[in-house]
């Protein structure tokens, strides 16, 4: 258990650092993804992002098993 918990910190901090690079090549802001304004109000959720994210997560954690 304690190792899961050390890889998924480490994971987070990876994700972190990698964060403004994959922000510039338009990740976080695929097609897919739900925007929505209502007058000063905002709501957005990756959807796609977060599928993707999942996928990846997943092919990783099943090839450390």
């Amino acid at each position: 258990m304690q190792k899961i918990l050390l890889i998924i910190g480490l994971i987070f901090i990876a994700a972190a650092l990698v964060y403004p690079f994959l922000k510039k090549i338009g990740f976080g802001r695929l097609p897919g993804d739900l925007f929505f304004k209502f007058g000063n109000s905002s709501f957005y959720f990756p959807v796609v992002t977060c599928i993707i994210i999942s996928i990846v997560l997943t092919i990783i954690i099943n090839l450390m098993k």
